[in-house]
């Protein structure tokens, strides 16, 4: 008998590789029996990334959720296992070192054993805090190795990067291979190399099926001394998910690896209870194209955790582009054509921006700056006219050193625009932020929670746990849920917005269909607005007047200089400012913070100073 590899379920990514959301905790709690009764997991993925977010954005705790989902795993003595993104903690955006420090604590207590840290950047400073404070936790600290394809991420890179975290403390190594373009062979040697360093450290891969190399990956990196492969049950396997753990297991059993048996009757009744979800409701995010694999996915080097929120989103841009194109006497583009577009633009971006690793929030950061770039020219603009601030703070170093050197192209549009670079402690430019949470809580009389788990929630999520607590994301999620029903019940050619105009005021009118009532539009309005010059929202997303609970909305009779920031457009998780073209006043706010507009529409109406 040949050596053991063990096997994990990776049933968050599965969900987020496929779609924008996961299930809910009821429909979790249903499924963990079956999961259990397979037999052949040591492990399963119960949280982290955006499974946190996606409980509030349904309007359920996360907290409570991931104790029910992690439960009956202990019970079984399966090891739970989460991601996490280092000084991001559970966000896109950088967190407070007392909020890394709690984040730890809670998850331990909520029933979480094993973290994965991984930065995006593969900065030591920003995976190496991380592992001591889980580790002081009493978690297991799973350091990820992020794995890309280019001329800077070699075999001596991902070693080296290796022994600094296992020096550091790190209890096991992850090579995340996030987008599956981690080249077979090559795989192989990091993992050797690894070995070579400590032959007792645990080594678990991952990977995603989409390009078409995870099976021959598996394989050599087994080869060559991995211990534990991710992987996943259909309907959710391959495509931009990952390997199903029947190909995979009957594999390495065919090459002489010790490997636990498959209970068929419950792999079954998971299958058969996954897809019972995506029929009622989660089937209307999980876009057809993610289930298919696409070896165009290799250029762009894209993580197939991404695809699942950009197909969506796609969905959404295209529909804009086109209207564009349409009002303007132009052929619309397929979304095929679009996704080429965007792919070609992703590997031409890349290597400027210094080669960070494609997976959040940087693939998300450089997929959108492509995805911009392709918007702005093909309405014959120029690329980087809409840079937003937070991917300037990746380009900058705010978040970390970048692999590769900037190009000059955007150093000189940096400098041009007065930003200058940093090479500090990324942790240095976010100070600590939990006793302003606290109070904020006491003045709301909101309860911290058991371990301080709801302090730490609203923390690491504000925006999102306020719209929570006020039933505002409930209410939107179900909206948004109605209207894709509503949609796909629809006949093909029925229109879904018209625009009308009386007495010389445009409206812009929502129509839905069957039993569903028509949407609000942020656009829409009864009563003629103030008079001004409008400023539009250059791209579709949700409308709001601030991006952080310390910054102070712009309202109606304020008095801006041209460059102020009016508002903010979120669109593929990161906010865009939108600016004032000149000096003036503000004369109307038409969209309600937080409704979604289309690309277009007017947001703002500004009185010029003459």
């Amino acid at each position: 008998m040949g050596r053991e590899v063990k096997f994990s379920l990776v049933f968050r990514d599965m969900w987020q590789s496929a779609g924008k959301y996961q299930p809910r905790v009821d429909q979790l709690v249903d499924i963990a029996p079956a999961i259990i009764r397979m037999g052949c997991f040591d492990r399963v993925e119960t949280n982290g990334g955006g499974f946190e977010q996606v409980n509030l954005l349904y309007g359920e705790n996360p907290n409570k959720a991931v104790r029910e989902w992690t439960k009956p795993f202990h019970e079984a003595g399966i090891q739970t296992h989460m991601l996490d993104r280092a000084l991001n903690g559970l966000r896109m955006s950088p967190c407070a070192k007392d909020l890394r420090q709690l984040f730890y604590k809670v998850k331990k207590a909520q029933g979480t054993d094993i973290t994965r840290i991984f930065c995006g950047l593969n900065d030591p400073r920003n995976v190496i805090p991380s592992i001591t404070y889980a580790k002081q936790a009493g978690m297991i600290a799973q350091a990820a190795l992020c794995i890309t394809y280019s001329p800077v991420h070699t075999v001596e890179y991902y070693v080296s990067l290796a022994k600094q975290f296992i020096e550091a403390g790190a209890d096991e190594i992850c090579l995340k291979d996030m987008a599956g373009i981690g080249r077979p062979a090559t795989l192989g040697k990091i993992v050797a190399g690894i070995k070579a360093l400590k032959s007792d450290i645990v080594i678990e891969y991952h990977s995603h099926a989409g390009p078409g190399f995870s099976m021959a990956s598996i394989l050599e990196v087994c080869q060559n001394g991995c211990d534990i492969v991710d992987t996943a049950v259909s309907p959710l396997s391959w495509g931009t998910g990952h390997a199903d753990i029947i190909a995979v297991q009957e594999m390495l059993r065919d090459a002489g690896f010790q490997v636990k048996d498959i209970n068929m009757e419950a792999y079954m009744e998971v299958r058969s209870k996954i897809q019972a979800m995506m029929d009622d409701f989660l089937g209307y995010w999980c876009p057809p194209l993610n289930r298919i694999d696409n070896s165009l996915l290799i250029k762009p080097g894209l993580p197939g955790g991404m695809m699942g929120s950009l197909m969506t989103d796609l969905e959404d841009n295209l529909a804009s582009l086109n209207k564009w194109k349409t009002k303007n006497g132009q052929k619309p583009l397929t979304t095929d054509e679009l996704l080429v577009k965007l792919f070609d633009e992703v590997a031409y971006v890349w290597p400027k921006v210094g080669y960070p690793c494609l997976v959040t929030p940087f693939s998300q950061y450089v997929k959108n700056l492509a995805l911009m770039n392709v918007i702005l020219m093909e309405k014959g603009k120029n690329r980087w006219e809409i840079f937003p601030d937070t991917i300037w703070d990746m380009v900058l170093g705010k978040a970390g050193k970048l692999p590769a050197d900037v190009d000059d192209e955007i150093r000189q549009l940096a400098l041009s625009q007065g930003r200058e670079f940093m090479s500090g402690d990324p942790q240095a430019n976010f100070p600590d932020c939990l006793d302003e949470y606290r109070a904020k809580m006491q003045e709301k009389g909101w309860d911290f929670g058991p371990d301080d788990e709801e302090l730490f929630e609203y923390a690491m999520h504000p925006e999102q746990y306020e719209n929570f607590r006020s039933g505002k994301a409930k209410a939107e999620f179900e909206k948004d849920l109605q209207k894709r029903k509503a949609d796909k019940a629809a006949p093909a050619a029925a229109p879904s917005v018209i625009t009308v105009t009386l007495d010389g005021q445009t409206y812009r009118l929502d129509v839905a269909y069957g039993d569903a009532l028509p949407q609000a539009s942020a656009s829409s309005s009864s009563a003629p607005v103030g008079e001004g010059e409008p400023i539009v929202a250059p791209l579709s997303g949700k409308f709001f007047l601030t991006k952080s609970p310390q910054e102070q909305p712009r309202k109606v009779g304020d008095a801006v200089k041209s460059g102020d920031v009016l508002c903010y457009i979120e669109a593929m998780k990161i906010q865009n400012a939108i600016c004032a073209d000149a000096d003036g006043v503000i004369t109307a706010i038409l969209p309600s913070n937080g409704d979604s507009v289309e690309e277009d529409d007017v947001i703002v109406k500004l009185a010029h100073n003459k």
